[in-house]
């Protein structure tokens, strides 16, 4: 996955006694003053878990779906959250949790207009600085699902 990249340009401030610039055309020595007080700066995004347990999944695609997952486990109660799934290929689906959920969990993920209801089956989990991530695969065909083969 290719890392973000933005271009931050800091001035910096003339030192006192130094003519501030004008809109007229400059002189050859005032070009080399003000290139000399500009600076730029390459700043590398913050990946977020998500993005980084993405970068196991190679054939991973960008998405941004609402949906409600509700863990599904016999014995357990069942528990409740809203996430957004950030990444997906065609039979699985990344997400942030704050649900505890671990490897072989299972899952329904189910968005609020009926068109996705799927079970899950945990296949990894990413711990980052207090942030979780998770990736499960679908547990039979999603005939819907928006990424196909």
């Amino acid at each position: 996955m290719p890392q973000h990249r933005c271009a931050l340009a800091a001035l910096v401030h003339a030192p006192y006694g130094v003519r501030p610039l004008s809109f007229g055309p400059l002189l050859s020595n005032e070009r080399k003053a003000v290139s000399s007080l500009l600076e730029v700066v390459p700043v590398v995004a913050e990946q977020t878990c998500v993005e980084k347990l993405a970068q196991l999944f190679r054939s991973a695609s960008p998405v941004r779906i609402p949906v409600h997952v509700m863990t599904d486990s016999a014995g357990r109660r069942r528990l409740r959250e809203e996430s957004v799934i950030e990444f997906g290929t065609p039979s699985e689906v990344l997400f942030s949790s704050t649900l505890p959920l671990e490897f072989e969990d299972h899952v329904r993920i189910f968005n609020s207009d009926g068109s996705l209801d799927v079970r899950a089956t945990v296949i990894a989990v990413r711990y980052h600085e207090g942030s979780k991530a998770v990736a499960v695969r679908f547990e039979g065909d999603v005939p819907n699902w928006i990424i196909k083969p």
